[in-house]
């Protein structure tokens, strides 16, 4: 790396290390570590390493994670416009890992932005139960949003908001918690030269206080009994162990668990060796730490943690968040958007509200497209901005006062009376979901001229059509298989609906 590191840091991290410092120091004279994590959504290990076109490696601490070779550039291929793999840094994949999900879980990603350990949750979770991703940033919350709905999320929300607003909206409701913690970054200076320049010596401190609210937070919002992971990506002891540690001797009903690993991770210091440490020196990948804090189950004081559920409708009192029931019209108060915004490509009304019978008619419109193009229609909440319709895992009453980003799994928009499918519906489907789908070969062009936004010319024999539907209309536009948008197919010629902000480049 040509930026020189800190002063300040070198000592501090002599004073760390000892004999092992001049280890860690060569680090940085070589190239970062890069890794893909398979979107177990759409497709499996086993399916994406048969047709891997590089070379992979395991990552041991992933199992859906794997080193890719240098020089490859997976970001320029069509499958990860399909969203078969999150390109993401090793270390950062073990996280989540920590927090060992069960499916029917309600998961609270606090820091989110953008995305990655979100979409990693949300293929553990399988559809079920329900995850909330938060951002304190609202332009980070974009990214956020996109990455959800290209790697297929259905029973995904978007919040932006601080940690003790969600607390207050949900004490007491998660099963798992991860704080992906604001840092200093110093796990990063050989990844990223700018965190280099921007480091101070009173930054760690400046980050510790911030880290040590949102565990605050965050401890209001867990069930009892539940689990909370915490990591950074730096490797400040005030900003890791300090942070934990202070935490733990104001919260007596939480204890720091051992974070295995198998022999990869390093113990932590200052007293909690239950957490653990990924140094560059020691593993391949970047600086990283984690600590795994798990509630003793007991009660909490009347009105606060114990609770959460009565703050919520009875259909979403149990665990998993949500009342699996067809989205359809005439459906209650639960139906319109309060006091929540969407924004960017696909449902970008903020909080605009239907006038009159607004929501039946986007129910009945949506309920039609259903009938003709699904054949099924997805189970959930019904909530409408302006005229862009998602069906949410939660009620909007829920989501009250809450700054909304994307209140669930956008379907589309009701335009003259007409319902508009929007992307994030087409990129969670496959391909049996839908009444018309396209194939397209992603070795030969055809799927990079879609991605490009092409008109393409496609004869009926290649449409994949259920029986009793028509090859014209709505086509679900796939990649070897695995969805990537919508197209529309009338007399032989497929007109793109690939949005224009996603396009390959």
């Amino acid at each position: 790396m040509a930026a020189q590191l800190p002063g300040t840091f070198t000592e501090r991290m002599k004073e760390l290390l000892g004999t092992e410092y001049e280890q860690f120091a060569e680090t940085y004279k070589e190239t970062p570590y890069a890794g893909i994590r398979v979107n177990t959504l759409k497709i499996t290990v086993p399916e994406l390493l048969e047709r891997s076109p590089f070379d992979l490696e395991p990552i041991p601490w992933c199992p859906t994670g794997f080193y890719t070779e240098e020089g490859a550039r997976p970001g320029k291929h069509p499958y990860y416009h399909a969203g078969l793999y999150y390109i993401q840094e090793p270390s950062a994949m073990a996280p989540v890992e920590l927090l060992v999900i069960q499916p029917g879980d309600r998961v609270l990603d606090l820091c989110a932005a953008p995305g990655g350990k979100s979409t990693q949750i949300a293929a553990k979770l399988q559809g079920t139960g329900l995850l909330i991703s938060n951002d304190l940033h609202p332009d980070r919350t974009k990214a956020l949003a996109k990455n959800l709905e290209l790697y297929g999320v259905r029973n995904g929300i978007v919040l932006n908001e601080s940690p003790e607003r969600i607390a207050a909206a949900f004490p007491g409701f998660f099963d798992r918690i991860l704080i992906d913690a604001p840092c200093s970054g110093e796990g990063m200076f050989r990844k990223d030269e700018d965190m280099v320049k921007q480091w101070e010596p009173g930054t760690p401190r400046k980050y510790a206080d911030m880290q040590r609210e949102i565990l605050l937070a965050a401890a209001d919002s867990l069930k009892p009994g539940g689990t909370i992971v915490y990591s950074t990506c730096t490797f400040a002891p005030e900003e890791n162990e300090g942070s934990i540690l202070e935490f733990l001797a104001g919260h007596p009903q939480f204890t720091a668990v051992p974070a295995g690993g198998s022999g990869w991770f390093a113990p932590g210091l200052d007293g909690l060796p239950e957490a653990a440490r990924l140094w560059p020196h020691k593993v391949k990948g970047e600086g990283h730490f984690m600590a795994v804090l798990r509630h003793d189950g007991s009660a909490a004081a009347p009105g606060s943690d114990g609770d959460a559920d009565t703050a919520l409708p009875a259909s979403v009192r149990s665990k998993g968040g949500s009342a699996a029931r067809p989205v359809k019209a005439g459906g209650g108060k639960d139906r319109e958007a309060k006091g929540g915004r969407g924004q960017g490509k696909g449902g970008g009304a903020r909080g605009q509200r239907p006038q009159g019978s607004g929501i039946d008619a986007a129910l009945a419109a949506f309920a039609g497209f259903c009938r003709e193009q699904l054949g099924w229609q997805p189970a959930g909440f019904p909530v409408l901005f302006g005229e862009h319709l998602y069906v949410s895992p939660l009620p909007s009453s829920a989501l009250d006062g809450l700054k909304t980003i994307r209140p669930g799994w956008y379907m589309g928009q009701l335009r003259s009376g007409r319902f508009i499918p929007g992307h994030p519906l087409a990129t969670a489907l496959k391909p049996s979901e839908s009444g018309r789908s396209l194939s397209l070969d992603s070795t030969n062009g055809e799927a990079v001229s879609y991605l490009k936004g092409e008109t393409l010319a496609v004869p009926e024999q290649r449409l994949a059509v259920q029986p009793g539907s028509s090859p014209k209309g709505y086509v679900l536009v796939c990649i070897d298989g695995f969805s990537a948008g919508w197209g529309k197919w009338q007399d032989g010629m497929l007109k793109n609906e690939y949005p224009a902000g996603w396009r390959w480049t």
